[in-house]
């Protein structure tokens, strides 16, 4: 195998395909990158054996073949190479590859290409196409709430729904839970429902935003999903096991629904929220016509902050985690939001006041007083 190519076009796809290859996998090849030179086409390829990507890359081929290098060192080389070509000889004979840029030479060891696990393809058969945007969007608003506990592994993925001009999105950590309704301009050619995991579609919205598409191709099979945008495919395991009825989880009704500022009460958290530190909660204290907003921190200090807000009836104060608070707040990227609230031990709600579809539940945490 020999190939050639622009060195900044191999640096930023190894950057982007890299992020898929093990850290942790006694078998070494996954922690390598499959560079595929073969009818007419340059691919790179990773995986960890729960996320998987293909990524082309722009190259003469002199000699097709194949190969796994190891993804951490290769990127570093790379990045080192001088000059603007770079070329990539694989030396059979010495089990390893001569990497050619400006007058610097390396030979690197070769990983065993026969451990490296096939990818999948895409087929015809069952691909949906869906706005690529309106899709990294709806991600982007819920993926917070997805779980990072993998001892609860249904709760890190993202629930994702399509079906006729509806997309629909939800995750949980089971201390708060996003849903994101997106409608789209023009309906799906076909709807499906699957569990993702959250690090996978983290993963393509960052590609999407890097790649030039306004289309993105998805076809879910019977334990694995595969997007495909802008030549690049994603490949992902989905997550057995039952996803929580979110809607049994909303409270049919509120005693308290405040419209707010969206802004001005984003920044008053980000603010007093600088000293609920220690796992001190955010304390909302609500009176009439006013909100409090306040947090202290043994041994630290303490903030307050007070701004006026439609509230009446009998005051009343609920806490939150100050973070998760600031995330639900802050998925609202503009205009007023809706509090709603019931008692100090149960759930609020915030939600977008413009009828957008973005639903953010959040426990509160009891407060000593």
């Amino acid at each position: 195998m020999k190939v050639s190519t622009r060195r900044d076009a191999l640096f930023t796809q190894l950057q982007t395909v890299t992020r898929a290859a093990s850290t942790r996998s006694a078998v070494q090849a996954l922690s390598g990158v499959h560079l595929v030179a073969e009818e007419g086409r340059v691919e790179l390829r990773a995986t960890d054996m729960e996320l998987g990507l293909r990524v082309p890359l722009e190259g003469q081929i002199e000699r097709p073949g194949a190969v796994v290098l190891p993804a951490r060192l290769i990127v570093d080389v790379v990045r080192a190479l001088p000059g603007n070509e770079v070329s990539l000889e694989l030396r059979s004979a010495e089990q390893d590859v001569e990497i050619r840029g400006g007058a610097a030479t390396f030979h690197i060891r070769t990983l065993r290409l026969e451990d490296f696990p096939p990818l999948p393809e895409l087929d015809d058969s069952d691909r949906v196409e869906v706005p690529a945007r309106a899709f990294v969007e709806t991600v982007q608003k819920v993926a917070r709430s997805a779980s990072r506990d993998e001892t609860r592994p249904v709760l890190t993925g993202i629930l994702v729904s399509a079906s006729g001009d509806e997309l629909r999105m939800v995750a949980t950590d089971s201390y708060r839970l996003s849903v994101k309704e997106t409608k789209l301009d023009e309906p799906l050619a076909a709807g499906f429902e699957a569990n993702v995991p959250a690090r996978a579609l983290q993963e393509l919205a960052r590609i999407v935003g890097q790649v030039p598409t306004d289309t993105l191709i998805a076809s879910v099979r019977t334990n694995q999903v595969i997007f495909e945008a802008g030549g690049v495919t994603l490949s992902s395991r989905l997550i057995d096991g039952q996803f929580p009825n979110y809607r049994q989880l909303l409270p049919d009704a509120y005693d308290h629904t405040l419209q707010l500022a969206g802004g001005e009460i984003t920044e008053v958290v980000r603010r007093i929220s600088l000293l609920a530190q220690k796992n001190a909660p955010l304390r909302l204290a609500f009176a009439e016509g006013e909100l409090t907003v306040s947090a202290r921190t043994p041994d630290i200090g303490e903030a307050s902050e007070t701004v006026p807000v439609p509230f009446h009836g009998e005051p009343l104060e609920i806490g939150f985690n100050p973070e998760f608070l600031r995330d639900g707040l802050e998925a609202i990227d503009s205009g007023d939001v809706l509090l709603k609230l019931i008692s100090p031990l149960r759930p609020g709600l915030i939600e977008a006041a413009d009828g957008s579809g973005f639903l953010y539940l959040l426990m509160p945490i009891r407060l000593n007083v």
